[in-house]
């Protein structure tokens, strides 16, 4: 598997390589005085005895300081160049040392019990609420989301969209049969009644077309009459015609159960009755509909609708003042003031959360986990130690510069008793 180069250190890291060299620095300052110590005591202890106490101080503090030196340095690589075993840790078990990271997260941190617990202690709604009742959050919300809807309606591709419109209303709207769902409808207008208001209007409208049209009346009838029939019989019959058809109208005004009505309803129900079955009105339906679809005309209409209504939305998303803009920061807001103010809300919604959270993370514990142990495994190994012992290396180093002090304190300690039990000079 290629590895995969970490990049330029960083501002950071540059200031953690520079206090590293510092602290290497007076560790190995540390080791180098204790070796001068130890040169100028150790031949000054044949006639200065009390010299040996400084010649052991120094000479514990010496291999302190490089038996710390040697535990650091093994680490990050071998001592000197030279491969002892179980030198160069980091570099060599870099992807057992990831795979530890990652089970250890797995284990310890993504765990259902530790994330509904964190959540609980949280209170997500109310912060939430308290968030964005405020309104430049809730501005703010409402501006990023309209950037994105915008960003999404910007990249669609029209076409696209308008095959999709039209492949979503050949399965769900044209397919499917229009008689029975039309005829059950119009079977339950008829034995509701709800029909009837729509014919009252019906008639009216008819009344008040005849009483402003009495003119059309005029030889509606008598020019078919013959030609020998006087004039006074011709306006007679007209007038007779006119007031027949007045009175017809305002007797099915007036009378609720006038055979008229009955007609209607019967006819109504016969047609509610076809459209259910394998009928002629049934097919004429269905055929009217795939000629409406089908049309030229409908497409266009439908491609110009869907470009108008875009452009519409993409303008009032990118309009902070627009009706659209201010009505989802006012529903925001609302919102916001909804979680921060009702108890029983927020329950619901933290319970929610906590739930849906503790779910994810217990299913794809694993997967998450594994983002670690396969990252690291892509690290260059000796990038990667560079990277870690700019991290912790200059704690180590105080490491090498307290092994030094307390081998130099030990190698007294033990020079001192073994004085004082045997007298030893050195």
């Amino acid at each position: 598997m290629a590895r995969t180069p970490i990049t330029l250190l960083s501002p950071a890291d540059q200031v953690r390589r520079q206090g590293l060299r510092r602290m290497k620095a007076v560790a190995l300052g540390a080791l180098l005085f204790m070796a001068v110590v130890f040169a100028v005591s150790f031949p000054l202890q044949q006639t200065i005895p009390a010299f040996g106490y400084v010649r052991a101080a120094a000479e514990g503090g010496m291999v302190g300081a490089l038996a710390d030196w040697f535990a650091v340095t093994a680490l990050f690589r071998h001592p000197l160049g030279i491969p002892i075993p179980h030198t160069a840790i980091i570099p060599r078990r870099k992807d057992e040392i990831g795979r530890t990271l990652g089970e250890f997260v797995e284990t310890n941190f993504l765990e259902a019990g530790v994330i509904r617990e964190k959540l609980e202690s949280i209170g997500v709604a109310a912060r939430l609420g308290s968030w964005l009742r405020r309104s430049e959050n809730a501005e703010r919300v409402a501006a990023e989301a309209s950037a994105a809807a915008s960003g999404i309606l910007t990249a669609l591709s029209d076409d696209e969209v308008q095959d999709l419109l039209e492949d979503l209303a050949r399965d769900h709207l044209l397919a499917p049969s229009w008689g029975p769902s039309i005829g059950g409808w119009l079977d339950r207008v008829v034995d509701t009644g709800a029909h009837r208001g729509a014919v009252d209007l019906a008639v009216d409208s008819i009344e008040t077309w005849l009483v402003a049209n009495r003119s059309v009346f005029t030889g509606l009838v008598s020019r078919r009459l013959p030609s020998w029939v006087p004039s006074v019989a011709t306006r007679l019959v007209d007038d007779t015609v006119y007031r027949e058809a007045l009175a017809f109208v305002a007797a099915v005004r007036s009378d609720t159960e006038h055979p008229a009505r009955r007609a209607i309803d019967g006819y109504l129900t016969r047609v509610a009755a076809d459209l259910q079955g394998e009928t002629e009105t049934a097919a004429r339906l269905e055929a009217a509909k795939a000629a409406v679809f089908d049309s030229p005309r409908v497409r266009a209409l439908a491609a110009e609708a869907w470009g108008t209504a875009k452009a519409g939305l993409v303008r009032s998303l990118g309009d902070a003042d627009s009706p659209l803009r201010r009505r989802i920061t006012a529903a925001l807001a609302e919102i916001g003031d909804r979680l921060a103010t009702e108890p029983a809300l927020q329950q619901r919604i933290d319970a929610r959360v906590t739930d849906a959270a503790a779910t994810l993370v217990d299913r794809h514990r694993a997967d998450i986990a594994s983002i670690i142990t396969d990252t690291v495994e892509r690290w260059d190994a000796q990038e990667t130690t560079e990277k870690i012992e700019l991290m912790v290396g200059r704690d180590l180093q105080y490491i090498r510069l307290n092994g030094t002090i307390v081998g130099s304190l030990a190698g007294l300690v033990i020079y001192t008793i073994a004085h004082a039990v045997f007298g030893a000079g050195g």
